[in-house]
């Protein structure tokens, strides 16, 4: 059975919060990168494919969509902002951990208010195929958009689509030499 949007975000949600919790349990500086940059790598793909997929439907479905949809490019503009300082860090710098908690903490209190409010207006008002098809250009768009934050980049299409394909092959190729998770579980981040 395919899954709706909703779905598709509360699963990249508990993957973020699951990183985040490896980031700070790990017991090795090594370890510390590799789960900081998975996480980057996940939030900052998620941020991303939320305002070109999920943002615009907000707008086009729901009657106070563009006040959603606003309210939640400035939260994320917030999270990027945070994101970019906590990416170009070393888990030996004594601001690691605070930024990481601090993002986390205003990233948690937008996923709640998205699961809780924002989310289940939007399935409402789609229909079962239509929510189908939006997780599925989701989880597309994502394979496609950047891997690291870049919070001065624009946030609504068509510039952020623009922009995003322009930058998001510089950061792949930069992928392909940071430093990753390697469990059974883990996707390949070059695959993902």
């Amino acid at each position: 059975m395919a899954s709706g949007i909703i779905d598709a975000i509360k699963t990249d949600h508990r993957e973020i919060e699951d990183y985040y919790n490896k980031v700070l349990n790990s017991a090795t500086e090594k370890e510390k990168v590799q789960w900081q940059n998975q996480f980057t790598w996940e939030l900052a793909r998620h941020s991303i494919g939320e305002e070109l997929v999920v943002y615009p439907q907000f707008e086009k479905n729901l009657p106070d969509g563009r006040a959603i949809a606003d309210k939640d490019r400035k939260e994320h503009q917030s999270v990027k902002e945070q994101l970019k300082k906590f990416q170009n860090m070393k888990p030996s710098d004594p601001e690691f951990e605070p930024t990481i908690k601090g993002l986390m903490q205003d990233l948690s209190q937008h996923i709640k208010e998205e699961e809780s409010q924002d989310l289940p207006k939007l399935e409402d008002a789609l229909s079962t195929a239509e929510s189908e098809e939006l997780a599925k250009s989701f989880g597309r768009t994502k394979m496609f958009v950047p891997s690291r934050s870049h919070p001065s980049t624009p946030d609504k299409p068509p510039f952020e689509t623009a922009i995003g394909l322009m930058t998001a092959p510089i950061d792949h190729l930069a992928d392909l030499f940071r430093k990753w998770p390697h469990t059974s579980g883990m996707p390949n981040p070059s695959t993902k």
